[in-house]
């Protein structure tokens, strides 16, 4: 059965991609379940980090449901109506307040290259394998994608991966700087625990306002939103967690951010 398993665990929401005799594929269903997903853990004062993720230890995302492709991408409406799902679901981790991880193990290709790219933070096992197949599916990959993939690993790179559909493996990805750490499967999920601790521990409001502030390095010119970036800074030396922190430091403990 193809499906979003969506769970809270303390201070971070797991959403994992479950398919498992198809690796993982993404149907539109799940394409169209990830914005709701992530949007109700964005709400939740209580969800820190969002982990995304695969069930099993063979995939992370394989790609998209091929199966569905002359139903749901067989006409031009019928194509706009499963970019949209598509589109909705890989902007919802970039456009989400606080920070996202790809946690991933074994195949992550096509579309779930993309969904990874979309994440602020990309933690591997050794074993993962990447593939952007595009051009040997004949499928167009738009603007927005491509600037995604630039922004992340440079022109000559995301030019590499895209006009050979090769495969490139775990420390490959990390030489490119897609992943930010790679470890054994065995220590995948104690390293993205730690992850997840570390960033929970930190201040919201910081962690919110340096996510937004690193998008808009990213964007272009025209669309760059330095006045709501410079606020959500201002609001961070106003706000409580600041005299907090500061309390924290001079009395040699943990701080315990609110959020406010």
């Amino acid at each position: 059965m193809a499906e979003l398993i969506v769970e809270k665990k303390g201070s971070v929401g797991y959403i994992t991609f479950s398919n498992p005799a198809k690796m993982n594929a993404m149907s539109v269903q799940m394409w169209a379940g990830v914005p709701e997903a992530i949007r109700a853990f964005d709400l939740d004062p209580q969800v820190r980090v969002i982990v995304l993720t695969g069930v099993g230890e063979k995939a992370f995302i394989s790609g998209a449901d091929i199966s569905q492709f002359n139903e749901l991408r067989g006409s031009q409406e019928a194509q706009e109506q499963y970019e949209h799902a598509v589109t909705g679901a890989m902007n919802a981790p970039v456009h989400c307040t606080k920070p996202v991880i790809a946690k991933i193990r074994g195949f992550c290709f096509g579309g779930g290259l993309g969904m990874a790219a979309a994440c602020d933070i990309r933690i591997c096992s050794d074993d993962a394998t990447f593939r952007m197949p595009a051009a040997r599916l004949g499928l167009g990959y738009g603007h927005e994608g491509i600037k995604r993939f630039t922004d992340i690993i440079g022109l000559a790179n995301a030019t590499d991966i895209f006009v050979t559909a090769r495969r490139f493996d775990a420390p490959d990805a990390l030489r490119m700087g897609f992943v930010s750490k790679v470890c054994s499967g065995a220590e995948l999920d104690a390293t993205v625990d730690l992850y997840t601790k570390m960033i929970s521990e930190n201040a919201p409001l910081t962690v919110a306002a340096s996510k937004y502030n690193i998008r808009q390095v990213c964007a272009h010119p025209d669309e760059q939103d330095i006045a709501g970036a410079v606020a959500m800074v201002e609001k961070c030396f106003a706000s409580d967690d600041f005299k907090e922190g500061r309390a924290a430091f001079l009395e040699k403990r943990q701080a315990d951010f609110k959020g406010r």
